[in-house]
């Protein structure tokens, strides 16, 4: 009896302690709010030139939200409606185009199969120079945006031009829905695919039509592709891992200051596919949503997780309303996988002297198990059960893209082609490259590498230690020797440049789908994913955690191979 007293006695004290914390909180805001208001007040009534009462504002809620983390930010009411095209729904009314600003002038970039510019031959590489009697000159990308927007039914008028001639076109706005999954088919060896682009709504339906689709031509595997999508909404997530997992099993569990914030969500039907081989890919873009799916079938030892390393957002944000119809997004708390991990890679609640974030060291990373005792870690994202080195692009390539370089040719090579190869098997032959190349003679795409970066820190330090004079010719001599390698850079890492190069025609013809079906052609990890899905011992080794697969993502192993790469 005293020991249930003693609880009862300690509890009361833990509630009294909490509920004196609250109010000395709610004290602190109540507080630093007068003060706020009072000095926000005064600077707008006295200070010597003229303030904007709105601008000043905005600095105030932008330096406040800056000292937290980027995921937590203001949304005033003019900003709504992208807020939500980016974080909530798939469909505005629209185009179906995409644009792009090169020096200064605006420029159809993409247009999606069968929406309003594709239907009325507006082609990439169209000049827009007005829409409607709105002049495009010294417009923004969020002004033209609003212009190209508006009500389903709307109509728009747009003044191009296409090989110097000047176009109008007419078009009728639609509700332009760009869905989650991008792409699904079946790929060769008789397995699917399902390219999840992002979690928004309805993501979780999407998937499992395509799923429901694609089952039908009995695969002997699947593969849920994560790599490029950046996440979205919780909710959706733990509905797609349902997909495989048995009816209430954790998905997910997220833990906040605020006891209201804690929750855990669990599977909560019957699965769709519970026996499907299963392939997630990843990559350092795939994030929140992505990594719980990815992170709870890894723990869950439901799927086997391929590619590089995810970025590792382990924070869960909400919207509040706020006065005026604007709102804020607030991270409200940190999700735990299965395992009861967090893969939160940046520590946001401590920064170094110069303000920047840091990284968890791998080397303080928390060993966790997997439901058949797999060793898993927390911190710096999901780390893959097999990884696939992932090729960095060369800086002339880089180059080539940021000058819109690859732009320019795709839409000259569509002019001079009426018709290619399937999408599948589209490539470029040497005559087309030798071609592309030709046609940069006279173009800028100059870019600084990293080893004549090197080679001017080497000097600076040389001038600095009086030993320039010393070591100057052999420096000139190494400059020079560079610059000549650079230009074989085109020569050297042509099977790079032809690849981006075919995406941008391919697209041209086939659309957003015909450009992945045909980078598969090149794709390392799909091709680790599919080798797997026809192994079926190797999967089950993996899965079990037999041998090397017995830990993932070694800490230890990590930091020395990141010591080696640096």
């Amino acid at each position: 009896m005293k020991k249930y007293k003693l609880a009862a006695a300690f509890a009361l004290i833990a509630f009294a302690s909490l509920t004196w914390s609250f109010k000395e909180d709610l004290f602190l805001v109540s507080k630093n709010l007068d003060i706020f208001a009072s000095l926000y007040k005064e600077i707008n009534i006295n200070y010597v030139d003229e303030t904007n009462p709105s601008d000043l504002m905005r600095t105030g809620i932008d330096a406040m939200l800056d000292g937290l983390d980027p995921y937590t930010e203001y949304v005033p009411e003019s900003e709504i409606e992208d807020y939500k095209l980016k974080y909530v729904s798939t469909q505005y009314g629209g185009i179906g185009a995409s644009t792009l600003f090169i020096e200064g002038k605006l420029f159809v970039n993409e247009v999606s199969q069968g929406y309003p510019a594709d239907k009325e031959g507006v082609k990439p590489g169209d000049q827009i120079v007005k829409i409607n009697t709105n002049e495009v000159k010294g417009k923004d990308r969020n002004q033209i945006s609003q212009l190209l927007r508006g009500p389903k039914g709307s109509s728009v008028d747009l003044l191009v031009i296409r090989d110097g001639a000047v176009i109008s076109k007419k078009l009728t706005r639609e509700e332009i829905k760009q869905p989650n999954v991008s792409y699904s088919g079946m790929t060769d060896n008789n397995i699917a695919y399902i390219r999840l682009d992002k979690f928004l709504e309805n993501s979780a339906q999407e998937v499992r039509e395509a799923a429901v689709a694609l089952n039908k031509q009995q695969p002997k595997g699947m593969i849920l592709d994560l790599r490029y999508n950046g996440g979205g909404i919780l909710q959706e997530a733990v509905k797609i891992v349902n997909l495989f997992i048995n009816k209430d099993i954790t998905v997910v569990t997220q833990k906040g200051r605020n006891p209201q914030k804690t929750v855990t969500y669990k599977t909560y039907s019957d699965p769709l596919l519970p026996q499907m081989p299963l392939v997630v890919l990843v990559g350092g873009s795939s994030a929140s949503a992505s990594e719980i799916v990815a992170g709870a079938l890894q723990d869950l030892d439901r799927a086997i997780v391929v590619g590089q390393r995810s970025y590792g957002k382990g924070l869960v944000q909400q919207t509040f309303n706020l006065p005026y119809n604007s709102l804020v997004k607030v991270t409200v708390a940190k999700y735990f996988t299965p395992s009861g991990r967090c893969i939160q890679a940046l520590d946001y609640a401590h920064r170094d002297a110069n303000g920047k974030t840091l990284k968890f060291a791998d080397s303080v990373a928390n060993k966790f198990n997997t439901k058949a005792g797999r060793n898993v870690y927390d911190g710096n994202g999901v780390y893959p059960d097999v990884v696939v080195a992932n090729s960095k692009p060369s800086p002339v390539t880089i180059s080539i893209v940021s000058k819109n370089l690859f732009f320019d040719y795709a839409n000259d090579f569509k002019k001079k082609n009426k018709t290619i190869a399937p999408a599948e098997s589209f490539q470029l032959s040497d005559a087309d490259y030798n071609q592309f190349v030709s046609s940069l003679a006279g173009k800028d795409y100059s870019y600084t590498s990293r080893t004549e970066r090197l080679l001017s820190d080497l000097r600076t330090e040389a001038e600095k230690e009086n030993k320039l004079a010393a070591v100057k010719a052999d420096l000139d001599d190494l400059k020079t020797k560079m610059l000549g390698a650079k230009r074989t850079d085109l020569l050297t890492y042509k099977h790079e440049i032809k690849k981006v190069l075919e995406t941008q025609i391919v697209s041209r013809y086939y659309y957003d789908k015909g450009r992945v079906i045909q980078a598969f052609q090149y794709d390392k990890e799909l091709a680790a994913a599919k080798s797997l899905l026809v192994n079926s011992t190797k999967m089950l080794a993996i899965l079990k955690g037999e041998g090397e697969y017995k830990i993932i993502g070694n800490p230890t192993k990590t930091v020395t191979a990141a010591a080696v790469e640096n």
